[in-house]
């Protein structure tokens, strides 16, 4: 089988390698690149493209690095930038797994092969004739909800060859494998923009609009901020205020304020109920034509800890997540994974427009 492997200079993708030559595939290696002609964003492509070439040569496989610089600035990073600047939480990562590295790069190369191999942690399950994406067995690292955007169509074309194996064992085959980034620390960029600091990356583009801090509960002004668009509802640190801690609660986009709940465990940090649009089903909705709500499992944030849940259906592309839980720092914007009851089954994700 001739698969196409897309590699990023990490420890996961090279190892998903290693188990693929050990199985016999037929393989070709794939870096995309994004940087920006000035360089923005592509601080570690050099070193990567080493490691990436390394790999290749130990197993003997081919290797090319291909280009989508326009493609994702003009779509990733421009829905990006839409989002924060009107107040919202953007989610990059799910957006560029959808449309760059599962879109365009499918398009232009991935469909040449029978396949296309990843080192997300992530699994795919068949039920009933429909394949499904699944969680991996490592619950912390699973990868899931940044894949919650993809297409039945590209999940049908997608491998996770790591997603049965914990952390720990993909260090421990590196390492026995002799590899040269078996040490290397996990990315913490934007997507594959590398290790970019975030609010750098706003203010060189937003630039920056002071506005005050404010505690929602007395009126009184805690502080300055450097603009709306650096802070997200849920958020705790850098919002250097004393006396904490402090939780942003809600932003007045039209009066540039961000108002702030103190204490641990105050009702205003909290929600049950999150409203979602535009809900995007992988392999198609597993309850069509059933009527009233449904037992599930979700996430608004990336985290181990799965809610459990009633979902309903409301109208349209509308839909109602009612937790049994308390939620902490619900993000217009922000995407709400959903999954089975179990939490074995990700069957896609819709986006957060409210809390009640």
């Amino acid at each position: 089988m001739a698969i196409a492997v897309l590699i990023s200079g990490g420890v996961d993708s090279a190892v998903a390698v290693h188990r693929l030559v050990e199985q016999g595939k037929d393989l070709h290696l794939f870096y995309i690149r994004i940087g920006m002609d000035n360089g923005e964003g592509d601080c570690s492509a050099d070193e990567d493209i080493e490691l990436c070439t390394l790999i290749a040569r130990h197993y003997g496989l081919p290797f090319d690095v291909v280009s989508l610089h326009e493609e994702y600035w003009d779509n990733v990073m421009a829905y990006a930038l839409r989002t924060v600047k009107a107040g919202l939480t953007p989610n990059p990562d799910m957006m560029c797994n959808r449309m760059i590295k599962f879109g365009y790069f499918e398009e232009r190369w991935g469909r040449d092969f029978e396949m296309t191999a990843t080192g997300h942690y992530a699994t795919t399950d068949v039920v009933d004739g429909v394949k499904y994406l699944a969680t991996a067995v490592d619950a912390v690292k699973d990868q899931t909800d940044f894949l919650a955007q993809i297409t039945g169509e590209q999940l049908a074309h997608l491998m996770f060859p790591i997603g049965d194996l914990p952390k720990d064992e993909v260090r421990r085959i590196a390492a026995e494998a002799h590899m040269p980034n078996a040490t290397r620390k996990d990315s913490q960029g934007i997507c594959f923009l590398g290790q970019i600091d975030y609010n750098d990356f706003i203010r060189r583009h937003l630039g920056e609009r002071p506005g005050p801090i404010v505690d929602i509960a007395t009126g009184r002004k805690l502080g300055e901020h450097r603009g709306y668009w650096f802070h997200t509802i849920g958020q705790r640190k850098g919002l250097g205020l004393s006396g904490g801690p402090w939780y942003v609660v809600k932003k007045n986009v039209a009066d540039n304020v961000i108002y702030v709940s103190g204490g641990y465990g105050t009702e205003r940090q909290y929600g049950r109920v999150l409203r979602l649009a535009e809900m995007h089903f992988i392999s198609g909705n597993p309850w069509a034509g059933a009527r009233g709500p449904v037992r599930i499992t979700f996430k608004n944030r990336h985290s181990p800890v799965l809610m459990p849940a009633q979902f309903t259906h409301v109208d349209g592309d509308e839909w109602v997540v009612e937790s049994d839980r308390d939620v902490q720092g619900i993000a217009p914007g922000q995407y709400a994974v959903i999954y089975d009851e179990h939490g074995h089954l990700c069957y896609g994700s819709g986006v957060i427009v409210g809390d009640h």
